[in-house]
């Protein structure tokens, strides 16, 4: 088994995510964070929190991250994604930028 090497932020984002723990994902966000997945943008936990619930419900997903490479401030991974969708599994790169130990913004392509 390959092991990666995450930072400590993300490995929780990734375990809090598989286990649905709205709360645990929300608080690997920054206050002032932004997410965009699925052409959308949101900002600040508020809203983050909300896509965080919308997303749990309507895919029901399992994280698997398969590996990273870091990028300056960014850390891109490559995680495949399961659950209630068309082409279950997909593998989605996921863009963390993470500023004081905490993720300042996830893009999603």
């Amino acid at each position: 088994m390959m092991t990666i090497k995450l930072p400590g932020i993300i490995i929780n984002y990734v375990d809090a995510s598989n286990e649905h723990d709205v709360k645990s994902i929300l608080s690997c966000f920054s206050d002032d964070a932004v997410v965009s997945d699925e052409r959308e943008t949101h900002r600040g936990k508020k809203k983050i929190e909300a896509w965080i619930v919308k997303t749990i419900e309507k895919y029901r997903f399992q994280f698997k991250p398969l590996g990273a490479k870091e990028d300056k401030a960014e850390v891109v991974v490559s995680i495949e994604v399961s659950g209630t969708f068309p082409g279950s599994p997909v593998t989605l790169d996921y863009h963390f930028n993470i500023v004081n130990g905490k993720i300042s913004s996830l893009t999603i392509s």
